[in-house]
């Protein structure tokens, strides 16, 4: 099987590190997170703790188009993540990517990046409403996006789990992650308030981040708001008629 893996410049006199690790994945490393899609695990390097994660092998199609036509979730990931890197907006270090394949197959591939110890994801704002500070770290994340948009950058994952909240000493810095699929390219009005569609069900917080919007845009808060909690109910409805069709087709396949 042939390998193929590009290392950041600052990163390559530790290539045979990340040869090992990725060698011998399955055996060294601290799992971390959750491994139901894809497989996350940390390692040591010097004083630095990195994060590697497998992706899981395509189903055939896709194993073609990733061999072929497309780049693979890992190229992408480590690309974006430069491209963000490039335009000043958070998100940990890019350190290399790593890809096998057949002369006619895409197999596995691996992400690494630093690890970032965060105080709070986004996902934590839609549980627990008495974190301190909360209004200010949810507006502080509106314009994080706000910025995301005036940069160019349509992050098509903008869901709960995916932005890393960390406390500074001037307020919070925000980091993305599981970058594999993004945009560049400006964004109309629309498009802008629908990124906000998959973070929450809490028409409190659309409420909030509309308002905040408003203040960075320049655009009339009440016509945010009505698009905002739009999208955000078009999305739901959407995410759980899937889950509901999921649920018939595994009861069809276990009858």
């Amino acid at each position: 099987m042939k390998r193929n893996n590009t290392i950041h410049i600052d990163f390559k006199s530790n290539n045979a590190f990340f040869d090992d690790i990725i060698n011998n994945f399955d055996t060294k490393g601290e799992d971390f997170g959750n491994q139901d899609r894809n497989s996350l695990k940390l390692f040591q390097l010097d004083n630095k703790t990195i994060n590697v994660k497998s992706f899981k092998v395509p189903h055939l199609i896709n194993q073609i188009a990733y061999r072929f036509f497309r780049k693979s979730k890992a190229q992408r990931s480590f690309e974006y993540a430069n491209k963000l890197k490039n335009l000043n907006i958070g998100t940990p270090q890019p350190i290399a990517y790593y890809e096998f394949k057949t002369p006619l197959l895409f197999k596995k591939s691996y992400y690494i990046s630093d690890q970032i110890d965060c105080d709070y994801t986004y996902r934590e704002l839609t549980t627990d409403f008495n974190i301190p500070n909360y209004d200010e770290i949810l507006r502080a994340f509106t314009r994080f996006t706000f910025n995301l948009h005036e940069k160019s950058v349509h992050f098509l994952d903008h869901s709960p789990g995916n932005t890393l909240i960390k406390k500074t000493k001037k307020g919070y810095d925000f980091y993305l992650v599981d970058l594999n699929r993004m945009e560049f390219k400006p964004l109309d009005f629309e498009t802008r308030i629908k990124n906000f569609s998959k973070l929450t069900i809490h028409k409190s917080m659309v409420d909030v981040m509309s308002d905040e919007y408003a203040k960075c845009s320049g655009e009339d808060y009440n016509k945010i708001l009505n698009l905002m909690w739009h999208e955000t109910e078009a999305f739901q409805e959407k995410y759980h008629r899937k889950r509901r069709l999921k649920k018939k087709l595994k009861f069809w396949k276990t009858y």
